[in-house]
């Protein structure tokens, strides 16, 4: 616990109302600019690059001085400006939380969660300045018995109990997110330092073996990058019925995850919602050195009042994403034919993207800010992620430095000169940073392969990486809308219409027609409902099966309304496209591909 300080600005949160869903947030300024202390909040959180407009959510908001009330002026969608006052400022805030998501805030009888950047309004000019934070508990009986998990340095008050905390600035207190409730509380060591997992929410699963496998898993991460860069470490992780995703932080992360994602007690190989759990834990745990450490030149220092614009993205999440499940077969968690399953299915979910020939990695992550987060119909034609075309270009990266430097070089070699060449002295990275580094620690000339794997939008060549390194790839038709990828199971469908189903009995929804598809060519559109295929009511499953059973070139009538108008459409059936990918280890493979292979994934 540490001793109190003199503080320039501190905040008071308080659970006002959780059936209402309302926090209210006090801000004192001891001494505020004489001209009106002007007040912001950010427009975005750091790791969710989207602008959301986090002062949407603001209901109330007040200020007073020494002598009472006092007027606030606002300036703008996320600026205000407080009257004149010679003594303290104090500001009211009512905040409403309701949002699920590991990005905002959530208040109601049985879990209270926020980010600083939703919460706390900025006073301008004290930004670098300590500053103090008072967490109350809420008074309503329902929330009885209440805990607080969060990493912020606390002052006073027990251990994950309500109470006082410091932080070094404003960046600092918006950079550790806070946990309320009955929470589930573990601890583990790994690289020397105490971390712990705070679980919201009802599961059934087995809490030590997660425990156990985080440890393995933190402790590879820890060695990998070869220094520790926090005192102590967090994963909150809320428990859902339906929900996936996670937001790194300086020293903790914020996850969501099915309830049964959780492994039940007594099962022996990992469920793959299990191993889509961890992966995620691994994936936002890189993150402690990969974007929270070292981060583009473009976020150092954030600008969380606009866009901050870079072409690196693929680079920090897409290695992030390309190391997310390595790590775990690394670390023994999965075995190696369990990795290359999901090598497959993100091979599987960039090959089914036709927006890959239309948008390089570099445009991908120059317009996340109007495209990643804000998905429509047309999306999967026009654009490509960074988080999976980019693990599909950090393995290109691997496999070619390996090929090319006999081994002498790989993706971690290039991962640690950057971290000692930029984070390690304070640094951001620049644009040309990534190519540069790898082109000076493995002596290759990457220009090349630069210009096609990030600023092009050809297919990468993983066909031939991977078969030097001993491990074929293959590609066929999907066997349905469950089918993410791996080995063949049944005989390949004879057509297929081309377009994302969804829907009940007689009024199936077209989500999405794929470019040059059958369902685009015959002139349908994403948002028509179908009614009847081939005369026969649809069905989701039904209009499948019909395609997949249907010969080439054969003519289907498809009645669909299209808002309140019915049309009828002639489809040609077309044969099904190759967009499926599996991987295996080639057993036919040379001496050398296996050696090779062998040093990458430890496999012989």
């Amino acid at each position: 616990m540490l001793p109190p300080m003199s503080t320039a600005f501190s905040y008071r949160v308080i659970p006002a109302d959780p059936s209402a869903h309302l926090f209210l947030v006090t801000l004192t300024v001891e001494r505020p600019d004489p001209q009106g202390q002007v007040l912001t909040l950010p427009a975005w959180i750091p790791g969710s690059y989207m602008i959301r407009e986090f002062s949407k959510h603001i209901v109330r908001l007040r200020a007073f001085g020494p002598e009472g009330e006092v007027g606030i002026e606002k300036l703008d969608k996320r600026s205000w400006r407080a009257e004149k006052v010679k003594g303290p400022l104090r500001v009211e805030c009512e905040v409403y939380a309701y949002d699920l998501s590991v990005r905002k805030a959530w208040l109601d009888r049985q879990r209270g969660y926020f980010n600083g950047t939703s919460l706390f309004l900025c006073p301008v000019g004290f930004e670098h300045l300590p500053c103090e934070l008072e967490i109350d508990a809420p008074s309503d009986p329902a929330c009885a018995g209440w805990k607080v998990a969060t990493t912020l340095p606390r002052i006073a008050g027990p251990s994950w109990g309500f109470g006082r905390f410091r932080a070094a600035d404003y960046d600092e207190l918006i950079d550790h997110p806070v946990e309320l409730g009955p929470v589930e509380l573990h601890s583990f060591q790994a690289g020397g330092v105490p971390h712990h997992l705070a679980i919201s929410g009802r599961h059934r699963g087995d809490v030590e073996r997660l425990v156990q496998d985080l440890a393995v898993i933190c402790q590879w991460h820890c060695d990998f990058w070869g220094v520790v860069p926090m005192e102590s470490y967090l994963f909150q992780l809320n428990l859902v019925g339906d929900g996936y995703g996670g937001l790194e932080h300086r020293a903790s992360t914020s996850l969501i995850s099915k309830r049964d994602d959780m492994q039940p007690p007594g099962v022996g190989p990992h469920t793959d919602g299990y191993r889509g759990l961890l992966g995620l834990c691994s994936h936002e745990y890189f993150h402690t050195w990969n974007v929270k450490r070292l981060k583009p030149a473009a976020f150092w220092p954030y600008d969380l009042s606009r866009e901050a614009h870079t072409t690196l993205l693929w680079a920090f999440e897409g290695i992030t994403s390309y190391y997310d499940d390595l790590a775990l077969l690394r670390c023994g968690r999965i075995t190696v034919d369990s990795y290359l399953e999901l090598l497959g299915r993100t091979a599987t979910r960039v090959s089914r993207a036709p927006g890959r020939g239309v948008q390089s990695l570099a445009d991908s992550s120059l317009d996340t800010w109007i495209k990643l987060y804000q998905p429509d119909e047309n999306s999967g034609n026009a654009t490509i992620s960074y988080y999976t075309k980019g693990a599909l270009a950090a393995l290109a990266l691997d496999l070619h430095l390996r090929l090319h430097t006999a081994g002498g070089c790989s993706l971690d070699t290039v991962m640690h000169a950057l971290w000692k060449r930029y984070a390690a002295q304070g640094q951001g990275v620049p644009e040309d940073g990534v190519e540069a580094v790898a082109a000076e620690v493995s002596g290759l000339d990457l220009r090349a392969f630069f210009d096609l794997s990030i600023r092009g939008t050809e297919e990468l060549p993983l066909a031939e990486l991977l078969a030097s390194h001993g491990v074929k790839f293959g590609l066929r038709p999907s066997e349905g809308g469950e089918d993410k990828g791996g080995k063949p199971g049944k005989e390949p469908p004879a057509g297929e219409l081309g377009a994302d189903l969804t829907g009940s009995p007689g009024a199936v929804k077209l989500r999405t027609c794929r470019s040059g598809g059958a369902a685009m060519r015959a002139g349908l559109s994403a948002g028509d409902v179908l009614i009847a295929v081939d005369g026969l009511r649809a069905t989701v499953g039904g209009v499948r099966e019909r395609f997949a059973r249907g010969r080439p070139g054969e003519r289907l009538e498809v009645l669909a309304f299209r808002d309140d108008q019915l049309l009828s459409f002639q489809v040609e059936v077309l044969p099904p496209v190759a967009d499926t990918v599996w991987l295996e280890l080639d057993p036919d493979a040379g001496p050398d591909a296996v050696a090779r292979r062998t040093a990458w994934l430890g496999a012989p």
